[in-house]
C-alpha cells in the first residue's frame, strides 16, 4: 500500500468515525489536489480556531482554486464544515475539510 493509499484510508476511517458519508472518488481527487502537503504534520490539518488560517483556506482554496467569489457564503460554508467535523476535534484533516467545502458549495464538477 502506497503512502497516498494509507492517507486515503485514514481519511475514510476518520469520516466514518464522524458519521459522514462520502464519495470515495471525490475524496481521492480532492486529496490528490493537495499534493505533498498531506504528508507534512502541520500542513495536514486545519486549525478551526485560527482566523488567519481560515482566511488562507478561503483565499487559496475557495477563491483561487475553485474560482468562487468572496462573500458571506464562503464564511458560512467554512463555519458549517467546522461544525460537521466538530470544533473540539483536533484532527481536522485538510483533505476532509476541503472535501466537505467542495460538497457544501456544490463544486464537485471542478474535480
Amino acid at each position: 500500500m502506497s503512502k497516498f493509499d494509507e492517507k486515503i484510508a485514514l481519511y475514510k476511517s476518520e469520516m466514518e468515525k464522524l458519521g459522514l458519508s462520502y464519495n470515495a472518488e471525490l475524496l481521492t481527487a480532492v486529496t490528490k489536489g493537495l499534493g505533498p502537503s498531506i504528508y507534512k504534520a502541520d500542513a495536514e490539518t486545519v486549525s478551526g480556531s485560527d482566523e488567519k488560517e481560515l482566511e488562507t483556506v478561503k483565499k487559496n482554496f475557495l477563491i483561487k482554486k475553485l474560482g468562487l467569489a468572496d462573500g458571506p457564503k464562503l464564511d458560512a460554508a467554512i463555519s458549517s464544515v467546522i461544525e460537521k467535523i466538530g470544533k473540539s476535534n483536533r484532527n481536522k484533516y485538510r483533505a476532509i475539510f476541503y472535501y466537505l467545502l467542495v460538497k457544501e458549495l456544490g463544486q464537485e464538477s471542478k474535480y
